[in-house]
């Protein structure tokens, strides 16, 4: 297993004692040299596929986008370590977000301007969203792992409705797929962890930039803005909450028609790729009562969507 010394020490950091990684999932340290802090982590590979998504991200910081870009080092930044390549951001400083309106209406509007700022076609050549093959199989298997793993922590789940819905948005996916979506370069991740606040929002990790259709993008921040977020309330958006970061969204980007037609659709989708796995391979996340909590109110959204509707102006 690779070392996170040996991580820091390819980038010229020097340290006495192994680091400990600051995110539970992935290697992610965070160093200090002189008076300045910085973030290593792990970011796309091959270093091509790296490089483009640092094409991106510096197109976005030069429109005006509160985002972070490579540091200027002695040394190669980003690099390929072993198999891995990883990649030094500038440790942002600021305050977590906390679930405040204003909080909300600032991330709308961060989204917003990434979307606004978006080629219209995949210039960056960042990866394009393919996951249109989801098999009955995979749902059958999946619900059975949630419905065991609630079992275990004396959650009750019905299963058989559950399944009954997710097979339901497995036969409209080809639809989806082929229903001339518009699509945007976009950070697809954009979640409250990835923000951090000094009055307006700044994104802090961009790395799984994706070319998607731009209702999925919405849909992630529906379903998961809150996820693996201490700070943040321990359920979805509020339908009014909703309502704020869509009306900071839409001062700087709209959808089409077709976009708002299939929008129930993308949301379901985007729970299906998202969601399903979530709840079927994260056992952990069912002993913590927050992210129980969140994912009843995520299975309540997927049995209900008609309180979140996309109202955004053409």
């Amino acid at each position: 297993m690779l070392s996170g010394s040996k991580v820091l020490k390819q980038f010229g950091f020097q340290t006495e004692e192994e680091p400990n990684s600051i995110y539970p999932f992935s290697p992610v340290y965070r160093v200090k040299k002189q008076d300045k802090e910085y973030i290593v982590k792990k970011t796309q590979k091959p270093i091509e596929r790296a490089e483009r998504l640092i094409h991106y991200t510096k197109m976005l910081k030069e429109s005006g986008i509160a985002v972070v870009t490579p540091v200027h080092l002695q040394n190669e930044n980003p690099q390929t370590i072993d198999e891995d390549v990883y990649i030094v951001y500038p440790f942002i400083d600021g305050k977590p977000y906390t679930g405040t309106e204003d909080e909300i209406f600032q991330a709308g509007k961060l989204l917003g301007e990434i979307h606004r700022v978006s080629p219209k076609e995949n210039n960056y050549q960042l990866p394009g969203y393919e996951v249109f093959d989801f098999t009955k199989e995979e749902v059958e298997e999946s619900v059975q792992k949630i419905n065991t793993v609630a079992n275990k922590v004396n959650v009750t789940i019905d299963h058989e409705k559950l399944k009954e819905k997710l097979l339901t948005i497995v036969a409209q996916q080809e639809e989806l797929k082929e229903g001339n979506l518009s699509y945007i370069a976009t950070p697809h991740d954009f979640k409250a962890n990835n923000l951090i606040y000094n009055d307006t929002p700044y994104l802090i990790d961009p790395d799984n930039a994706s070319w998607v259709p731009k209702i999925f993008d919405l849909a992630l921040v529906l379903l998961l803005f809150h996820n693996e977020h201490s700070t943040a309330p321990d359920v979805i958006f509020t339908p009014r909450q909703w309502g704020t970061f869509l009306s900071g969204y839409e001062v700087s980007s709209s959808l089409t028609e077709t976009d708002k037609a299939n929008w129930t659709k993308a949301l379901e989708h985007v729970f299906l790729d998202e969601v399903m796995w979530l709840l079927a391979e994260c056992e952990e996340d069912w002993f913590n009562p927050a992210q129980v909590t969140l994912f009843s109110s995520l299975l309540e959204l997927l049995f209900d969507t008609s309180a979140y509707p996309l109202t955004i102006s053409s």
